[in-house]
């Protein structure tokens, strides 16, 4: 099976099930001399990690993560970067009433017809537990583009109706991590979180928007036509579970403008070409230009409910599915430092195409 891989220069590729012993990535280009701070890695797992808080998951994983390569003396050698996660708390038994059935808007039927079987603990290669992986590798491109002052931010700005309206720039985003909801405006926090904690209650699921923005990102990054900056972006953010859509800068909102209201004026700062708005969102001809990269993930309700629906089993008989065993209500919290650690990802890769590797310095 194809498609694990992500990037080109800085190319990680993923590993392990749900439910299997461990899960895992591979990082490919990494430049060496870069100290692996661990406790910024484990920090950024432990954001992500199930049972953090009573709206999300209760499965209990540590998600402590381990080295097995490319680290020598606390700094990374530019060989390849192997980390593990160790699956610890899987209960296969809550899956063995969906083997032979498909249950809606999952994965189960897809990979059964592509490729003959499929590991149904848990949807298997299909879960979102897969993406701790990510976020491991995330944290490393972090410590990248935390060497040029590169900064990712995201947060959650939108659940079901709740929306937060305040751009960006009127954001505190230390504020992020001050309530498990992971919104920054904390009234708005709270109405958020009341809402998951109802829609928990009722045994169902709801959906809503996490928003990003990349600060002090160089000028130049991105390539033309199918290497696009805000292309790359797109199909790292829509290879997250559960994603449905992806808008960067003016977005969808766009259309409804002329383009004298649309376009971004240019002035000289002191020397630095700037744009008085940002409606292109950092990013015009598919290249950065200089200004902060903003944007927004949709995230659609978690397929998994506990009331009781419609399918059918693989010899295509009518069968009814119920939700067992722990899942999200919302997907959103922890799926703030997923959309970051993409991010990093997409941006790390198109630097690193441009910088001629000697070595990162202290």
């Amino acid at each position: 099976m194809p498609g694990n891989s992500f990037g080109n220069t800085f190319r990680i590729t993923t590993f392990g099930e749900s439910h299997g012993p461990a899960i895992g990535v591979v990082i490919d280009g990494c430049p060496p001399g870069l100290f692996l701070d661990l406790d910024f890695v484990q920090n950024e797992l432990d954001r992500r990690r199930p049972g953090q808080s009573a709206i999300v998951t209760q499965r209990q994983e540590g998600d402590k993560v381990e080295v097995l390569s490319g680290v020598f003396e606390g700094k990374t050698t530019g060989m390849p970067i192997a980390l593990l996660i160790r699956n610890e708390d899987a209960k296969s038994k809550d899956y063995s009433h969906i083997a032979d059935k498909y249950r809606p808007s999952h994965a189960d039927f897809t990979y059964q017809m592509k490729y003959g079987l499929r590991d149904y603990r848990g949807g298997g290669r299909s879960s979102a537990r897969e993406t701790a992986s990510r976020v491991a590798a995330g944290a490393v491109a972090k410590m990248v583009l935390q060497k040029i002052g590169v900064k990712v931010n995201a947060w959650v700005s939108r659940v079901g109706d709740i929306a937060l309206e305040k751009a960006w720039e009127e954001l505190d985003f230390s504020q992020i991590e001050a309530t498990p909801v992971r919104c920054p405006d904390l009234p708005i926090a709270e109405r958020m979180e009341a809402l998951i904690r109802d829609v928990r209650k009722d045994g169902d699921t709801i959906g809503g928007i996490v928003s990003c923005v990349v600060e002090n990102c160089p000028v130049g990054l991105g390539e033309p036509v199918f290497d696009r900056l805000h292309a790359d972006l797109g199909k790292a953010m829509l290879s997250i579970n559960a994603c449905k859509g992806f808008e960067y800068g003016s977005g969808f909102a766009g259309v409804s403008m002329r383009g004298s209201e649309h376009n971004d004026p240019f002035f000289n700062e002191n020397g630095q070409i700037l744009t008085r708005t940002n409606h292109s969102g950092g990013i015009q001809g598919g290249i950065s230009n200089g200004m902060p990269i903003y944007f927004n993930v949709a995230f659609k309700p978690v397929a998994t409910i506990v009331a009781s629906q419609e399918s059918v089993n693989e010899a295509g008989e009518s069968v009814q599915v119920e939700g067992r065993g722990r899942h999200d209500p919302c997907v959103l919290p922890r799926a703030v430092p997923i959309v970051e650690a993409m991010a990093a990802l997409v941006i790390v890769d198109h630097y690193l195409k441009d910088w001629r590797i000697g070595g990162l310095k202290d």
